[in-house]
């Protein structure tokens, strides 16, 4: 579990500099334009966002309340994964080592 909270904080700190660089650098009008202009473009942001459905699926499913897990899944589609690589440091350590818990919420 040491391995999984460190990688999770690793992706977390990637995301943060991405975000903050593209943020910062980028024109998200100009470079959406360029990118939904690219078949390849296209059929990347599908790919993400259908990696997005599947990981809001994990998170409606170990949530108890369907407003938090609403929360979450809004801020994954909206900040990606790096709302995800959040969500699983947070429950890796609320876990204690307990992979089931860590997987399966409060359907442990």
């Amino acid at each position: 579990m040491k391995t999984a909270k460190f990688l999770a904080l690793l992706c977390v700190v990637a995301m943060t500099g991405a975000l903050i660089y593209g943020f910062t650098v980028g024109d998200f009008f100009v470079d959406g334009s360029a990118i939904l202009s690219n078949p390849w473009g296209i059929v990347s942001l599908v790919d993400l966002y259908v990696g997005f459905t599947l990981f809001s699926m994990w998170i409606a499913f170990r949530e108890k309340s369907a407003f938090i897990a609403g929360l979450w899944i809004i801020l994954m589609m909206v900040f990606g994964f790096f709302t995800g690589a959040i969500y699983v440091l947070i429950h890796l350590i609320l876990s204690k080592g307990d992979w089931n818990l860590f997987f399966m919420g409060d359907r442990k």
